[in-house]
């Protein structure tokens, strides 16, 4: 505190000592500048560094900041890679298991097409058979009604079954 009294009373002391009368006083006028340039940096400096600070703080805090939203957006972005890769593989394997699901179903559905044409043709087989001995039975019912209509051909009641029994058996 001495030392900023001293600066305070150093320019009268200096324009004390000086003549007035000569019209110079630009040693007077340095001095005054000098010691008003040291005050106003002592009181000033202070702020002005601490401002300086601040702003060079708030700077790299800024930095620091976008640096880590950079990481951020970074792991993100292996993370959204990460996902599109496992996305990508499990479009593969769903490929391959739907090929082998179509080509099992396809299977499937030939081998019952199959045993539907195998039942098919057993119940045409069945249904023929039916129709043959429908009609042979239709047919013997009407050689025997021509037979026995007819007063031309006698047979006795036996000989009669012996030729059934031939005929449908």
């Amino acid at each position: 505190m001495k030392k900023f009294y001293l600066v305070l009373f150093i320019p009268f002391l200096l324009t004390a000592s000086e003549p007035s009368g000569n019209g110079y006083d630009i040693v007077a006028r340095t001095i005054n500048f000098v010691l008003f340039f040291g005050i106003l940096y002592y009181f000033i400096a202070t702020p002005i560094k601490n401002a300086y600070k601040a702003r060079i703080q708030s700077i790299a805090n800024r930095l620091d900041g976008i640096q880590k939203k950079l990481k951020d957006s970074q792991v993100k972005k292996d993370d959204a890679l990460r996902r599109v890769e496992e996305a990508k593989s499990n479009a593969i394997s769903l490929v391959e298991t739907s090929k082998k699901e179509a080509m099992i179903l396809s299977e499937k559905i030939k081998n019952e097409t199959n045993q539907e044409l195998l039942n098919m043709e057993k119940s045409f087989e069945e249904q023929k058979e039916f129709e043959r001995r429908r009609m042979t039975k239709v047919v013997v019912g009407e050689v025997l009604n021509e037979i026995f209509a007819s007063d031309s051909m006698k047979i006795d009641q036996n000989e009669l079954v012996n030729i059934v029994l031939k005929k449908v058996g």
